[in-house]
């Protein structure tokens, strides 16, 4: 498994394992960035990848010093279920 890389090009985080492609769709404008959909392929359900994609990206996310707008409902959920990254949200 590798590590979370930021596709600018695609507008995407993407994590790789077991041969499939996690990714993690954004818009970005200005200081905020909104997640909009993450794509985890069904063999790797299960396994945490979607996870691992989400505190990737958002720890690019912080060091950028960028604000999230968490309209994908996993990445909301993530959040919520960790609350050290809840300073990232934009209220």
């Amino acid at each position: 498994m590798s590590d979370v890389i930021n596709n600018r090009n695609h507008h995407r985080f993407e994590l790789e394992a077991e041969g499939h492609l996690a990714t993690e769709h954004y818009k970005l404008d200005g200081k905020f960035i909104t997640f909009e959909h993450t794509d985890v392929p069904k063999e790797l359900g299960g396994k945490g990848i979607g996870s691992k994609l989400v505190q990737g990206a958002l720890d690019q996310v912080r060091a950028a010093g960028l604000k999230v707008i968490p309209e994908c409902q996993f990445v909301k959920a993530w959040i919520e279920k960790h609350p050290d990254y809840a300073d990232l949200v934009t209220r």
